[in-house]
């Protein structure tokens, strides 16, 4: 898709520049914001038709004539039913309505509009737009005028690219229109403009720097908030998909009845895949509203929940065949209800390392306040997760948003505060003793003069200091050359003591001066490592002469 849309945004520069009076120099023309989002919205739009329509004709063949729609012309109004969907939009239907949609397709459109806005921070003008005046008092206050304006840009990106992308999907939703389904074109609108945006101010705040620079972004309570939050709905979506997995292989017999019972072929059989897997993130969600305490219910008289089973007739969905069966719940299952409580513990943590309170009492409330975010945000999910699937019974399906909201804000709210005020006393009292180490340093370095000085007056020991020239101890001593005696060496002793004897006396007759003299075997040269200075062993040796 990034191929088509560099094509996009050279070819009608090469046009333009051909024209008289129009810039020759690409790289330094950049297109306006909005021009780049509508070429990035359109893009994506026809690339997640184009891959849906692929999928439905390949269902159309092998499906039965007149499932999906007669001819070309309905694979095509099916398919864009399908895109609605995938951004969640809602469907009206002879006596009822169509909420329940797979989660796991919002994937698609999410990728997507991530690689186009991209393509589209890359493409468009992105200069970061300062004030005219920045403040003068201090670095910080500048930061975080840079960062306002960093803000600032992300959401103008995100908008640019919204707003199109929504406009467009109002269209297809007036082209998907038939006479059994009809697309609420409200939910249209706002799902794909909130997909958008959030695709869009991602992916511009990060060509802005890595993940930790996105965060950074945010003011630092704010940032507390969301990676306390993000913790804590991270858990219990492990944990709920953990939960699953464990439910599958338990029952997994039931589960290979329900699909030998339905016989879809071998086409069908994958698209039946394909179609459980789309709708694993919705049974994660409702597992984790079952750890939670509230459950979920499957129609009007079903509910399954950690008190409970109370199961009535389910849809024909081999995944459905995990669900536990009617009756009391074992008492180790009661066990799940820890982990919300273990995800608040781990959020309060995360909240009191990012953002410590100089205050006791603050910190337990911002664990607290933590809670009700994630409470929050597992309400959406849960909204999300389920919904009617036409009329009568089932018309409540999936786990009440309330009920789940309620719990998760409780159950993490309580752990929260309780391990953020914990961390946060830890972290206060590390912190403490930083100043008493600072206050006792010059006390230290005082104490150090005085001995130093002390020392100077005789009251106190030097400190050792090594003793001028070379001292050859035992250990050296060890490592010493062998002493050799040299045969060229001359006593100058010698020499001067025969001067004073030719001066005292007549010079007897000696040996020839031009046969040279005999080496001294009483003389030995002994060198060290300084220099090879001589060492006599007997200086006075011309004495016994």
């Amino acid at each position: 898709m990034t191929a088509i849309l560099d094509q996009l945004r050279t070819a009608p520069r090469s046009v333009l520049g051909k024209l008289p009076g129009a810039p020759s120099d690409d790289d330094e023309t950049r297109r306006p914001l909005p021009v780049s989002g509508m070429l990035a919205a359109a893009c994506t739009l026809g690339v997640g038709l184009a891959v849906l329509t692929t999928l439905t004709l390949v269902g159309w063949i092998a499906a039965p004539r007149g499932t999906l729609g007669a001819g070309l012309p309905g694979v095509f109004r099916t398919a864009a039913q399908l895109w609605l969907a995938a951004h969640h939009a809602g469907f009206a239907i002879p006596g009822g309505r169509v909420g329940l949609l797979p989660l796991g397709l919002v994937i698609l459109p999410a990728i997507l509009l991530y690689r186009a806005a991209r393509w589209m921070a890359r493409d468009a003008d992105l200069r970061l737009r300062l004030p005219a005046r920045l403040p003068k008092n201090s670095p910080k206050e500048q930061a975080g005028a840079r960062r306002r304006a960093q803000l600032v840009l992300v959401v103008q990106a995100g908008v640019s690219l919204a707003a199109p992308y929504a406009m467009l999907a109002g269209l297809i939703a007036l082209v998907a229109r038939n006479e059994i389904t009809q697309p609420f074109i409200g939910e249209a609108l706002l799902s794909h403009f909130l997909l958008a945006f959030l695709a869009g101010s991602l992916a511009t705040a990060r060509m802005i720097g890595p993940w930790r620079v996105m965060l950074r972004l945010l003011p630092e309570r704010v940032r507390a908030l969301t990676v306390g939050t993000a913790v804590a709905t991270a858990v219990l979506l492990v944990a709920g998909l953990a939960l699953v997995l464990l439910a599958v292989v338990l029952n997994f017999g039931q589960v290979r009845q329900l699909s030998e019972v339905l016989s879809p072929g071998f086409v069908g059989g994958l698209l039946l895949i394909l179609l459980q897997l789309l709708y694993l993130l919705n049974a994660v969600i409702w597992a984790f509203s079952y750890i939670a305490g509230p459950g979920f219910a499957i129609g009007a008289d079903a509910l399954v929940a950690p008190t409970g089973v109370q199961l009535g007739t389910v849809p024909s969905l081999p995944m459905l065949g995990a669900l536990p069966e009617s009756g009391p719940v074992p008492a180790w299952m009661m066990a799940v209800i820890a982990v919300p409580f273990a995800a608040g513990a781990v959020a309060g943590v995360m909240v009191a390392r990012i953002s410590p309170s100089p205050s006791y009492e603050a910190a337990p409330l911002w664990g607290f306040l933590t809670g009700i975010t994630s409470g929050l945000v597992a309400g959406v999910l849960a909204a999300l997760s389920g919904g009617p699937i036409g009329g009568a019974r089932l018309a409540t399906v999936g786990p009440s948003p309330w009920e789940v909201a309620l719990s998760v804000a409780l159950e993490v709210g309580v752990a929260a505060g309780i391990s953020a005020g914990v961390t946060n006393l830890l972290l206060l009292n590390k912190r403490a003793r930083k100043p008493l180490d600072k206050a006792a340093a010059p006390v230290r370095k005082a104490g150090a003069a005085l001995a130093r000085a002390a020392s100077k007056v005789g009251l106190a020991e030097s400190d050792p200091r090594p003793l001028p020239g070379h001292w050859l101890d035992a250990t050296e001593a060890d490592t010493q050359e062998i002493p050799v005696i040299r045969d060229d060496w001359q006593d100058e002793h010698a020499s001067a003591e025969a001067e004073t004897l030719a001066q005292a006396r007549p010079r007897p007759a000696g040996p020839d001066p031009s046969v040279p003299r005999p080496p001294r075997k009483d003389i030995v040269d002994e060198s060290d490592d300084k220099g090879g200075h001589v060492i006599y062993v007997d200086p006075y040796a011309w004495d016994r002469d």
